[in-house]
């Protein structure tokens, strides 16, 4: 995801790793390895610039994190997905109120390196400030 000059082949190869990873962990992972899983494919695509499923993606990390009682960094992530693929969808408002809430959520973060984790992407987040 960080390499600085991916072709568009490079792209759809990551696309289609997330979802490899994403589909292994549907069949064989617990529910906070499926939200992670929803989290990572909302991530990739965002970073190739597509907001439908990034927000797809993002809005079945939080509701597996809600269906499930899922919190500390994964639900603190959650929002943090769903500003992110807000912002990309140029919908500034739903992101910075996701980004907010992310921000609320980090105090039940119960490691500080979690917590100093999600306020550094927070920050990466065009539309965070």
């Amino acid at each position: 995801m960080e390499l600085e000059d991916r072709s568009p082949a490079d792209d759809v190869l990551m696309i289609h790793q997330a979802h490899a990873s994403a589909y292994h962990w549907l069949q064989a992972g617990t529910p906070n390895n499926v939200a992670r899983s929803h989290w990572l494919c909302s991530r990739v695509y965002c970073v190739v610039g597509r907001a439908e499923p990034a927000l797809f993606h993002a809005r079945l990390v939080l509701s597996t994190c809600q269906e499930h009682g899922i919190g500390d960094w994964d639900l603190a992530f959650a929002y943090e997905a769903l500003g992110r693929a807000y912002a990309v969808a140029g919908d500034h408002d739903e992101a910075r109120r996701h980004v907010e809430q992310a921000r609320l959520a980090s105090a039940a973060i119960s490691t500080d390196e979690d917590r100093e984790l999600l306020l550094g992407d927070l920050e990466t987040i065009p539309t965070a400030g």
